[in-house]
């Protein structure tokens, strides 16, 4: 069976699965307080892959695809996986915003972010030692208001602590994780393992989710593309190599549109990739229209899309091609004190699902080294918080 492209697909980069199957791809959402989500992501050809993100209580499901740039040898068809996550941050930060400048009775004018993530690579990928990193992301929140600035300050603060986007970089997370090969479990002894029964995969699944109403406008959308050069920093092929001393460096800037609507543009400035715009809506008990994904489906999309590129990548760099590979990945997030004034994050759990003939010791070798070369696990297994600045009419407020 020939293996799926975004080529041929002609389905929209990302859309909302209106009439789900009853059964979707690995199961029901666990059931856990707060939100919980659950982002099931499969390879497709090259480095192109496509997610189905289920979000609980409100039951939303959206399927999203993401590619690689020259860097990674991809298409650089889709969003690469970072600029899904810095979308999430992004859209995540301005929707606290504007609920906690409505719960407040504060007008707001005009509201804007920018974002910068960055991230390390060190080490071999061939003796086993690579290992992804993550900084501090750098914000600055801009806007216009007749407020105060103590109102604002204040707002900007509370969005900060409820964001769960935030709470995954400012808390130190133990994610778990398991492995199927050829539908056997096999043991992951480097790595916690998640708790409870496995859930089911069948990619099968996958080709029964299709888009009933297709926006006029896409919901994303590449606004510059890269120039593959070859024999300079960042060139293509570059994150291909087998040892690697680099930084990683993404740019975004957010902007509230209207109602609940958001947008922000992504542009990945080292290595060099492209540029791509992401449209936002919030849902209906946010005061949203659930016109766009929201916030933590971008998020949590970007989590399983930057895991799975970790996986390809290393099979590639040690020749062991996969005969398919796939992951179911569940996140919570919850109040963690009465108030609600501050979210938590509860551990990423993920399943890895592998076809082919890996070898017992690679399969278990592919996870190690794609929960160590991950970004963005990286940034959950450490201590990150975000520096947040604030301008508001122009005028610098106290850093937060």
């Amino acid at each position: 069976m020939s293996v799926p492209d975004l080529e041929t697909s002609g389905l929209p980069l990302v859309f909302r699965v209106e009439n789900p199957p009853g059964e979707l791809p690995g199961g029901g959402v666990p059931s856990m307080p707060g939100t919980t989500l659950r982002t099931v992501v499969r390879a497709l050809g090259g480095m192109q892959k496509e997610a189905v993100v289920t979000i609980e209580p409100n039951g939303s499901v959206w399927r999203l695809a993401s590619d690689e740039g020259p860097y990674l040898n991809g298409t650089d068809l889709a969003p690469f996986p970072l600029a899904f996550f810095a979308a999430g941050m992004q859209f995540c930060l301005l929707s606290e915003v504007l609920q906690a400048a409505r719960f407040r009775g504060v007008e707001l004018d005009a509201l804007s972010i920018e974002l910068d993530n960055r991230y390390s690579m060190e080490g071999s990928f061939l003796r086993g030692d690579a290992l992804g990193g993550a900084l501090p992301p750098e914000i600055s929140v801009s806007v216009e208001s007749v407020a105060s600035p103590d109102d604002i300050a204040r707002i900007v603060a509370e969005a900060t602590a409820r964001c769960p986007a935030q709470a995954l970089m400012r808390e130190v997370l133990t994610n778990t994780f398991a492995l199927s090969v050829n539908r056997r479990a096999m043991d992951l002894d480097r790595l916690p393992r998640p708790p409870g029964p496995p859930p089911t995969y069948d990619e099968s699944l996958f080709d029964a989710l299709q888009p009933t109403v297709v926006p006029s406008e896409p919901l994303i959308e590449k606004l510059a593309a890269a120039e593959a050069i070859v024999g300079v920093e960042g060139g293509a092929g570059s994150s291909l190599q087998a040892e690697q001393k680099r930084t990683l460096h993404v740019h975004s800037e957010g902007r509230w549109v209207g109602g609940m609507r958001t947008e922000c543009d992504v542009q990945l400035l080292k290595p060099i990739g492209s540029t791509f715009r992401f449209q936002c809506d919030e849902t209906g008990i946010n005061g949203g229209e659930e016109q766009a994904p929201q916030p933590l489906a971008y998020l949590t999309a970007g989590i399983g899309f930057c895991f799975m590129t970790q996986l390809g990548r290393y099979a590639h760099i040690i020749k062991r091609p996969l005969g398919g590979y796939a992951i179911v990945q569940d996140n919570s997030f919850g109040s963690s004190d009465e108030s609600g004034g501050w979210t938590s994050a509860g551990p990423t759990q993920t399943h890895v699902f592998v076809k082919g003939d890996p070898g017992a010791e690679i399969g278990t070798d592919l996870v190690t080294m794609g929960e160590r070369t991950c970004f963005l696990h990286a940034a959950m297994r450490s201590e990150v918080p975000s520096l947040v600045n604030t301008r508001l009419n122009g005028e610098t407020l106290t850093p937060s």
